[in-house]
């Protein structure tokens, strides 16, 4: 099964909470990641071909990425990433990073 948290819910506020759910839902079962970079707001991620007002922030886009710790994660990607849209690097510099968290959260990663 899944659940919609629409954007309203998440504004001004932390998504730790949120992701103790998830883990606590998911228990054991494999976990396929996705993160789409548009529901973030342009003002941090605009390099996007469908950009959504009123977005993430690029800390709850890490809380969330980072509860995700503990699941039994069998793969992830980072979509709808278009740097041409971006003069300033930005979308693809938090892109980078939001993969590089996704790489510390799968299983047997230790991290410091």
């Amino acid at each position: 099964g899944f659940r919609v948290v629409p954007a309203e819910e998440c504004w001004r506020k932390s998504l730790v909470p949120l992701m103790g759910e998830v883990r606590t839902q998911m228990g054991d079962k494999p976990v396929y990641l996705s993160f789409d970079i548009d529901g973030l707001d342009p003002a941090y991620a605009p390099g996007t071909g469908t950009p959504e007002i009123a977005g993430l922030t690029p800390a709850q886009a890490l809380e969330i990425i980072r509860g995700c710790k503990g699941l039994n994660i069998v793969g992830c990607d980072l979509v709808e990433v278009a740097p041409m849209y971006d003069v300033s690097g930005n979308t693809a510099l938090l892109g980078a990073n939001l993969l590089f968290e996704m790489l510390c959260v799968l299983p047997g990663v230790k991290t410091m």
